[in-house]
């Protein structure tokens, strides 16, 4: 994946997304967001970025926040990262043993009980992207090299604030292993919006994320809440806890497309919250739609 980015490139983004304008009214916005986060008890970091103007504002931005789930929008980019360099193909098939099945949220395991199947690498990011499949997702890293090997591709884009460690799998046997994967709500946004503006990708690998992503099925009530029926938002969930009912983290993250016809980039990570699923949702929701009429607003 070396060229994923150029060095000079990458710090020269770097440069010009921490020189970003600040959001048009944003203390007004900032106390409204602030207000909505402290009827929460759990550590809550927000990252959000108007994709056309640069525009950004964040909470507890540079704090990190394990990623769960989300980390798999950063391992899609590198498997196709590869796709792009001609080491991998979409249409090239995979063999899945029943071995590789351990016990978690698994929509292939669902559907082939048994195992001992082949499927594309389209499918299996589809899988992991859209469904949030955890076997999809180790599967892919086996195929990348690693979780190490992800996170270096995401640090030469120039976004250090992120540490990619452990597989699903391992998350899975220690439960501390989870907040090895850990990423900033700035670092997030900046991911998005590098992403979205076309800058690491191939077009067609671009909106073939694009298009996965807007088909998550998962935290359907978190950023896409409270938004009017029918807004596009291409997004990526994550969640943690255990069968004792500890929540350890709520993250959405993603694009939403405005009326206008702009974007936002916009990064939720709720850790460690003492209220109930539907709660964290809900306050999720409230930001991601205070986001949007902010931004509906402005021409």
């Amino acid at each position: 994946m070396r060229n994923f980015f150029s060095s000079a490139a990458s710090l020269a983004i770097c440069f010009l997304f921490l020189l970003g304008h600040e959001i048009y009214g944003q203390e007004k916005l900032r106390k409204e967001i602030e207000n909505i986060v402290q009827t929460l008890n759990a550590s809550v970091g927000v990252g959000i970025r108007h994709i056309e103007s640069g525009d950004t504002l964040s909470i507890h931005g540079s704090d990190h926040f394990p990623m769960q789930s989300v980390y798999k929008f950063h391992l899609a980019l590198a498997v196709l990262a590869d796709v792009d360099q001609g080491k991998l193909a979409l249409d090239q098939k995979v063999f899945i043993r029943k071995e590789d099945y351990f016990p978690t949220h698994s929509p292939i395991a669902v559907k082939y009980p048994n195992g001992n199947i082949e499927l594309t690498i389209g499918e299996l990011l589809s899988h992991t992207v859209s469904t949030s499949d955890n076997i999809g997702c180790d599967i892919l890293f086996k195929l990348v090299g690693g979780p190490k090997i992800v996170e270096a591709s995401i640090h030469r884009l120039g976004i250090r604030d992120i540490a990619i460690v452990n597989t699903e799998r391992e998350m899975h046997q220690d439960w501390d292993a989870q907040y090895n994967n850990w990423t900033t709500p700035q670092g997030m946004v900046q991911l998005l919006d590098l992403f979205y503006q076309k800058k690491i990708l191939s077009p067609q690998s671009r909106d073939f994320l694009v298009k996965i992503m807007e088909q998550t099925s998962t935290g359907k009530n978190r950023i896409k809440g409270h938004l009017p029926a029918g807004t596009v938002a291409a997004h990526k969930t994550g969640m943690g806890g255990n069968d004792a009912g500890v929540i350890s983290a709520m993250n959405d993250v993603g694009v939403v497309t405005l009326p206008s016809g702009g974007h936002f980039a916009i990064a939720l990570f709720v850790t460690n919250p003492k209220d109930s699923i539907e709660t964290v949702e809900a306050v999720m929701a409230r930001i991601s739609k205070l986001v949007f009429d902010h931004f509906a607003t402005i021409k």
